[in-house]
């Protein structure tokens, strides 16, 4: 009983739940996910999986249409997202947060019920579901992961650099485009992050607003394992987590290059 004590007392026994939580809910599913993908129907190595997508007109179209209407999506929650972001680190604090906390309030509430909310909107308008809805759904939902992480890098700027540009003689356009704009990259990339990923890889939202008349990679990838095919589901899947992770790396690079541009 004391050496269990004595354990539980070490600082670095701390950590233990964290790393049971990632063993069990990150890393064992993503070697799952690897195991399945590279295995064939007799239990062996193999890339017919992945020969089986790119030779499927139906899951390439699937994939490329996915990636127009996360592109779309991304697009206008940046044109939406950041005058914004822009305009609430321009206010006092205390209203700024009140203004947050009302964009951040419907992320509390399940997405199939915000989903469901504006499939009745559209109903009520006589509005027809389509592709249309879809963009307007997905706009509706990712917004605010737009908003907050360019809201929070504008908020923390430096504002003596803001002002060190305006006692050199530059006007508002060149302070904000040589000046606030670099320096708020960091927080552009983020949102992107947060917004394209989901959109490409989410499947009830394109359900619900579309009737199920439109499929996103995140539909295929679904159907398939619930028809049992795990082995493709999990290529699809793998394919996904390459994406991730490229863009991740290309983020990472990105940031480092926003923000010494902001500083030259």
């Amino acid at each position: 009983m004391g050496k269990l004590i004595k354990f539980f007392s070490r600082r670095r026994s701390w950590s233990l739940p964290y790393v049971l939580f990632l063993t069990v809910f990150v890393v064992a599913p993503l070697v799952l996910i690897m195991i399945y993908a590279f295995q064939g129907e007799d239990g062996g190595f193999s890339f017919a999986n992945f020969d089986k997508f790119v030779h499927q007109r139906e899951a390439i179209n699937t994939f490329i249409y996915s990636i127009g209407i996360a592109l779309i999506t991304t697009l206008i929650c940046i044109f939406l997202g950041y005058p914004a972001a822009y305009f609430l680190s321009k206010m006092r604090a205390s209203s700024a947060r009140i203004v947050v906390m009302l964009f951040i309030l419907p992320m509390w509430i399940n997405v199939l019920v915000r989903t469901l909310a504006t499939v009745a909107l559209f109903d009520f308008l006589t509005l027809p579901l389509g592709e249309g809805a879809l963009i307007f759904g997905m706009v509706y939902n990712f917004l605010p992961f737009m908003i907050y992480p360019i809201y929070n890098v504008l908020q923390k700027m430096d504002h003596s650099l803001i002002e060190a540009a305006e006692d050199l003689g530059a006007t508002p356009r060149q302070v904000f485009t040589k000046v606030i704009f670099p320096l708020s990259t960091p927080g552009i990339v983020s949102g992107v992050m947060m917004v394209f990923m989901p959109t490409i890889s989410t499947f009830a939202i394109a359900e619900l607003l579309t009737m199920n008349n439109i499929k996103l990679f995140g539909t295929t990838i679904q159907e398939n394992i619930n028809n049992g095919m795990w082995h493709y589901g999990a290529a699809l899947s793998f394919i996904m987590l390459v994406i991730i992770g490229i863009t991740t790396l290309f983020s990472d690079s990105t940031d480092e290059n926003g923000s010494n541009e902001g500083l030259i």
